[in-house]
């Protein structure tokens, strides 16, 4: 299997999936931790939120499949539709008290709007990408602003990095083992394995939602728990993703290979044994797994 068979892009998917079970399952723990009615209307509530987010998403998704018509400026209308509809159904979602529905929300909808526009939609994903460029230092430096060095405990910081390394040593062999039978070679099991590794997107977005909600209560005890929290989600940042870029970097011209004419039979039958259909779910399996 070669990169032009779709390694990166199923780790993408199973990134996205990923996103999703740490959202919701996140959104679901906090609920708990801070609620003061039943678990299992809480654990309820985290399965609404999965299905209400996803049953908005696939209503945006099909409505921005459609609209604006083709007689118009399809790119400039369609990403800031895009980004629009996605910055609503956050906001939506926390107003209601459903905050895990709307990053699963934005997650579907952008999934099905890019296979309603197929090949179109390449220009759409650039302008996205360019205002990624603009309010991503924003997202991870307002987390960081949240973090005053001199108050952090160092047994916090030791046992945090003692727990992130354990994490990442165990996703690490886990995902290795998963995609054994998946008709990789040793090289694309080992990219798949170093592209696994690094964690910072959501937990910039969803790291100090339990330091929000101590402090809304006003009790020190929670407020210290949510800074722990916090705490160890800028480690995670600062931690998984140099060194998950760097790896991503340093392995992929290396582990990886492009497709020539020659290994496309080898292609087809990988296909027709089903062998890439078994990565694809074993690369999700893993993603589950954590």
């Amino acid at each position: 299997m070669t990169a032009n068979e779709g390694i990166p892009t199923l780790l993408m998917a199973a990134g996205s999936f990923d996103d999703i079970l740490a959202i919701t399952g996140f959104s679901t723990c906090l609920g708990i931790a801070f609620s003061t009615g039943s678990t299992w209307m809480n654990i309820l509530k985290g399965l609404l939120e999965v299905v209400g987010g996803v049953i908005a998403g696939l209503i945006l998704g099909l409505f921005l499949c459609c609209f604006p018509s083709k007689d118009q400026d399809l790119v400039v209308r369609r990403t800031l539709m895009l980004l629009g509809l996605s910055i609503f159904s956050v906001f939506f979602s926390h107003v209601i008290g459903f905050a895990g529905a709307g990053g699963l929300c934005t997650l579907v909808l952008a999934f099905l709007a890019a296979l309603g526009w197929k090949t179109d939609k390449a220009p759409v994903a650039a302008m996205v990408g360019t205002s990624w460029d603009v309010f991503q230092p924003l997202l991870f430096g307002l987390i960081g602003a949240e973090i005053t060095i001199a108050t952090l405990s160092p047994s916090t910081v030791g046992l945090g990095l003692a727990c992130i390394s354990i994490g990442l040593v165990v996703r690490l062999l886990v995902t290795f083992l998963l995609v054994h039978y998946g008709g990789f070679n040793l090289k694309e099991k080992l990219f798949i394995s170093v592209a696994w590794l690094p964690k910072a997107t959501v937990q910039a977005a969803i790291g100090s939602k339990a330091l929000d909600l101590a402090r809304e209560e006003g009790d020190e005890t929670l407020i210290k728990f949510g800074l722990e929290v916090l705490t160890l989600a800028v480690l995670a940042i600062l931690t998984t993703a140099p060194i998950g870029a760097l790896g991503i970097g340093l392995a992929g011209p290396r582990l990886l290979s492009r497709q020539v004419k020659g290994q496309w039979s080898r292609s087809k039958k990988l296909v027709r044994s089903g062998r890439i259909v078994l990565s694809k779910q074993n690369v999700l399996t893993a993603m589950l797994l954590y």
